[in-house]
């Protein structure tokens, strides 16, 4: 009984307060002050928001998601690079060796950097512990299997083929996981980015609705056809209104942009680098095995297959493969360089059967040659280092696209939202002063 009371207290001096002129017009600043600060508030707090997703988006997130495929790409290329060490016996060049060396080299460092760079309760901070616990065993391995090759021990090629089941079976998949969960930080982050503050919006325009229709009673009561105080509020919300709108849209834009002309063939590019690294990986451990497993030749059928699609008896492989779905989308230039890639990977594929059929034939030498060769020879090896050329300079094109479509906008929304909310506060004081002149006409 005693709450009723008072809510029948609280009622009568509000019915009270507003069976006065002065007293509707106190309410009505009151509630107008209170929906624009809060449509200011709410766009500063939403639009901010957005400004640090896409800030997110540059800075952050993309990164560390090619990190990842790099980390991938470094550790795939050492173990191609290993076993075509170990083909080369004593003959391997000096590149070779600092090829190898430096793909480790390069995936400890970005291992270090990813491990700097997100949390403890990241997802990634396992797959990045796991992968520096590896690295070392798979690079003792490697020596290993060397030293016993120097030797004349046929336990080198054992040892190798060890490492390089370390590296496939139980490495890339953890490398894989990485990347996995950056790209999935990253599409957080552009989904956060480019969605649209439908709150702040939607108050936007119950604000307006408020000023307008305080203006049109106003009109009635008084016939006092203008408030220049309520005239410069309706104007401020209504730019803030269209700010809001066109600039929260043009940037979502912006990002849409980087994201199907950048990161997406990015990322199909990044796997196609990977497939052709498995391919040539599997190409050169089928002849370290010198047939003592088939599941190399199997491995080569499966992904060059993904890669550039299935190949026909007599014919040339169907389109499909992801050579050609990274093409898909990317900068003219990027094709350019994709459909050289293709073109070197036919040769490659050509040179490939090559070799196997003088290693079937039992022509090891032959396929030997065919297969690594000496530099500036028609080898599988100079067909796939071209292809993998072409392939790096699409990436770094899809990289420059992506860094010219979204680099700013982070930047236009933070100034958005300060914007807003100086309109807002501009509103605030125009319903204050116009308001406040009809309340002094009273006194």
């Amino acid at each position: 009984m005693a709450r009723r009371g008072v809510a029948r207290r609280g009622v009568a001096r509000l019915r009270g307060v507003t069976d006065t002129a002065p007293g509707r017009l106190r309410l009505a600043t009151v509630l107008l002050t209170v929906l624009v600060l809060a449509f200011g508030a709410l766009t500063a707090w939403q639009v901010g928001a957005r400004s640090q997703a896409a800030g997110q988006v540059v800075s952050h997130s993309e990164p560390l998601n090619q990190d990842a495929a790099e980390i991938y790409r470094s550790l795939a290329d050492a173990d191609t690079t290993a076993a075509g060490g170990f083909l080369l016996a004593g003959d391997a060049p000096q590149a070779v060796q600092d090829r190898y060396r430096n793909d480790l080299a390069t995936a400890g460092r970005l291992l270090a950097q990813a491990a700097a760079r997100t949390g403890s309760a990241s997802g990634a901070q396992q797959w990045v512990s796991q992968l520096n616990q590896q690295l070392p065993q798979y690079a003792g391995l490697v020596e290993t299997a060397r030293a016993n090759d120097r030797q004349g021990l046929p336990l080198g090629g054992a040892y190798l083929r060890y490492a390089s089941t370390l590296m496939q079976g139980t490495m890339l998949p953890s490398a894989q996981k990485l990347a996995d969960v950056e790209s999935g930080q990253l599409d957080g982050d552009y989904a956060d980015a480019r969605s649209l503050p439908w709150a702040s919006i939607g108050l936007g325009l119950v604000a307006l609705g408020a000023l307008v229709l305080c203006q049109v009673l106003l009109l009635r009561r008084t016939n006092r056809v203008f408030n220049p105080g309520l005239l410069g509020a309706t104007a401020s919300v209504l730019v803030a209104l269209v700010w809001l709108v066109f600039g929260t849209v043009s940037g979502g834009l912006d990002l849409s942009d980087s994201r199907s002309h950048g990161a997406l063939p990015l990322r199909a590019l990044n796997q196609a680098r990977i497939e052709a690294l498995q391919s040539r990986a599997a190409e050169n451990l089928d002849l370290v095995a010198r047939g003592a497993s088939d599941s190399y030749t199997k491995t080569w059928t499966t992904v060059t297959a993904l890669l550039a699609g299935p190949a026909a008896d007599g014919k040339a492989r169907t389109q499909g493969g992801m050579l050609d779905r990274a093409r898909a989308g990317a900068p003219a230039e990027a094709g350019a360089a994709l459909a050289q890639a293709r073109a070197q990977f036919v040769a490659w594929d050509t040179r490939h059967q090559s070799a196997a059929a003088s290693n079937n034939a039992g022509d090891y030498a032959a396929a030997l040659r065919t297969t690594v060769g000496s530099p500036g020879t028609d080898s599988s090896d100079s067909a796939f280092n071209a292809m993998d050329q072409q392939l790096a300079r699409a990436a770094a094109v899809e990289q420059a696209a992506f860094r010219s479509a979204a680099q700013d906008v982070d930047g236009s929304l933070g100034i958005l939202a300060a914007g807003v909310a100086l309109l807002a506060a501009l509103a605030t004081a125009g319903v204050v002063v116009g308001l406040g002149r009809r309340l002094a006409e009273y006194r």
